[in-house]
């Protein structure tokens, strides 16, 4: 017996990226099919899976990962490449990071995650589609770092953890895909 690839009705609900683009659409499609990726997973589930922690004692669960990448957004766009101030969402005074911290994981919970992530991801295709490619600026222990290296950096960081989303849905009820 096989398990479906995807919740809804076994489409797959993403868009290829797009094979002869220029190198930013290729780079912005790329990007845009691993938060893609990321929403399929977590398609259909309610608050309770989404807090799932399948593999114990890692605080890794698809909610922790949706948080944990609405904080990658901030920093690397808004914080980073536009220089503003804001702090992570996600983040303790001590310097603790509690993206993966939610012990009463409620239907509002997830909805306020998820309304964080694509308000920062709406940001930052605003700001990547503008930015030249070549623009480099300082990132801290990274050093400098292009606009083209970020984006690269952003589809690596989902890939990586789709493939955590990947193990964790498959270990709530079956479903699986690439």
């Amino acid at each position: 017996m096989s398990t479906p690839m995807f919740a809804s009705a076994g489409l797959d609900p993403r868009v290829n990226p797009p094979a002869c683009g220029s190198e930013r659409d290729t780079l912005l499609g790329f990007l845009a099919y691993q938060r893609q990726t990321l929403e399929a997973k977590c398609a259909g589930l309610d608050h309770a899976a989404m807090a799932t922690r399948a593999v114990p004692p890692s605080t890794l669960s698809l909610l922790g990962l949706v948080r944990h990448l609405t904080d990658v957004e901030r920093f690397w766009v808004r914080s980073n490449l536009l220089g503003q101030p804001d702090p992570p969402l996600y983040w303790h005074e001590d310097g603790h990071d509690t993206d993966f911290e939610h012990p009463e994981a409620t239907e509002a919970l997830v909805r306020r995650s998820w309304k964080a992530w694509r308000k920062e991801t709406a940001f930052s295709d605003a700001a990547l589609v503008q930015e030249p490619l070549e623009l480099c600026v300082g990132v801290g222990g990274h050093g400098e770092v292009s606009v083209r290296w970020i984006i690269t950096h952003l589809i690596e960081e989902y890939s990586r953890h789709n493939g955590h989303a990947d193990l964790l849905r498959e270990c709530i009820d079956g479903v699986v895909g690439e």
